[in-house]
């Protein structure tokens, strides 16, 4: 019951933004199933919106692949600290590893989930991923039936979310000097680069990470 408590928060969350996703396929122009396909198999949530854009558009696969590397670098951070050594079995792995999102991330390195077993972990993650794929493809079967005008502050959603997982991760690790350095680095990027901002501001805040680690060991 303990893995249901703390995920749910989560899962609500993720129907109405799966629904937009499920919406957002279908407004591209593409048709409703590819909503639950994006979902199931790419199941990155910033990625996926971005990808409907880039499917829409037959955009290159270079293009795909080089925004793939830098919308879902972040992921290499989470695995340095996420539970997989409590996950058993080559196959459990597997799968644990390949629904790593930011969302699994945050409820599996909360204090609530130090104790967690094998199979609440996959569960939790299997749960997370039925819920987003479900909602999609329900979104996108509403989503023709729907004007597009209806749609309009959806697109927020996504990143409601992140403030509130990344409010909450400093609930649980407060580091002023790591969410300053984030705050430097998004907005440095923002107006510098706004057209790469999430490049950059992945680049700079690696950086500074590094940079930080090195002065506190020496």
């Amino acid at each position: 019951m303990s893995v249901v408590r703390v995920a749910a928060p989560i899962g609500l969350a993720f129907l109405p933004l799966g629904a937009a996703l499920g919406f957002l396929v279908v407004h591209a122009g593409l048709a409703w199933w590819w909503a639950p396909v994006f979902a199931a198999v790419i199941y990155a949530g910033s990625l996926e919106f971005l990808m409907v854009g880039l499917a829409a558009t037959a955009a290159p696969v270079a293009v795909v692949a080089l925004t793939t590397l830098i919308v879902n670098s972040r992921h290499v951070f989470y695995a340095l600290s996420f539970p997989l050594h409590r996950v058993r079995g080559l196959a459990g792995k597997a799968y644990s590893t390949y629904v790593l999102s930011d969302e699994a991330f945050a409820v599996a390195v909360s204090p609530e989930a130090a104790t967690w077993t094998s199979r609440q972990i996959l569960g939790m993650q299997c749960g997370l991923h039925l819920t987003w794929t479900l909602s999609a493809g329900l979104g996108g079967l509403l989503g023709s039936a729907l004007p597009i005008d209806r749609l309009s502050g959806l697109e927020f959603a996504l990143t409601a979310l992140f403030i509130v997982l990344a409010i909450e991760a400093y609930r649980q690790h407060p580091d002023r000097g790591t969410a300053l350095a984030a705050i430097v680095c998004a907005v440095g990027a923002w107006l510098l680069a706004p057209e790469q901002m999430l490049l950059w501001a992945f680049a700079a805040f690696t950086v500074l990470l590094v940079v930080r680690m090195r002065v506190t060991r020496a």
